[in-house]
């Protein structure tokens, strides 16, 4: 089965604002759709309400079929969103374990084996908030990523990160749009988008324009 994800008509009015206007999209599993756009040209709400997390003053947002605000926990999702966060005081193996421990669709080793592929050491027992941002942006990685889902929305997933840590996090994208799944990623670093995505989509205004592949 391809996954879907299918947007209709969608728009979203904040203090009589609109901060979306009108997005429809048609997107597939196994590629990697890139969201270029200014800081508050509205990507970030548009992944929100894409992910469920918020929900649009009019329209829908359709996840294999589901309605993914009046469903959403039949839904697979990994996300990454600005002012994503994890609880400081947690080594990042407590973190991941209680977040796995609310779905429970994985084990222990599954855990070890995300925090690994991002460069991370799962016996590391300093607490959260002593990482560097660019350990915990792989931390964040982790946490989209260890439940294999079929949905990944990545709002900068590279910020923070050093050369060598961006080539494994562009790595895990690629092999999670093998796996079939539909990525769906912000970024303001240009190679970000032009090295993994296949379609680019504009955003501004709240309008958002696919303009075209790469």
């Amino acid at each position: 089965m391809q996954h879907t994800l299918i947007a209709e008509k969608l728009y979203k009015i904040i203090d009589k604002k609109e901060v979306l206007h009108d997005v429809s999209l048609n997107l597939k599993g196994g590629r990697i759709y890139g969201f270029t756009g200014e800081n508050g040209s509205g990507k970030t709400m548009l992944f929100r309400t894409l992910s469920g997390l918020v929900r649009p003053t009019k329209g829908t947002v359709f996840l294999d079929g589901i309605d993914i605000h009046k469903e959403h926990s039949a839904v697979k999702l990994g996300v990454i969103i600005e002012n994503s966060g994890m609880w400081p005081d947690l080594t990042g193996w407590d973190n991941l374990l209680y977040l796995a421990s609310l779905n429970n669709y994985i084990s222990e080793a599954e855990i070890e084996y995300a925090i690994q592929r991002v460069g991370l050491d799962p016996n590391n027992k300093l607490p959260v908030k002593k990482y560097s941002l660019g350990m915990r942006q792989r931390l964040l990685i982790a946490q989209a990523i260890m439940e294999q889902p079929d949905f990944l929305f990545l709002d900068e997933p590279t910020n923070s990160i050093d050369q060598s840590g961006t080539a494994i996090i562009r790595q895990i994208i690629l092999e999670e749009a093998q796996r079939g799944a539909v990525i769906l990623m912000a970024s303001h670093i240009g190679e970000d988008i032009t090295q993994l995505c296949e379609e680019i989509y504009s955003v501004d205004a709240g309008k958002c324009v696919r303009l075209g592949n790469v």
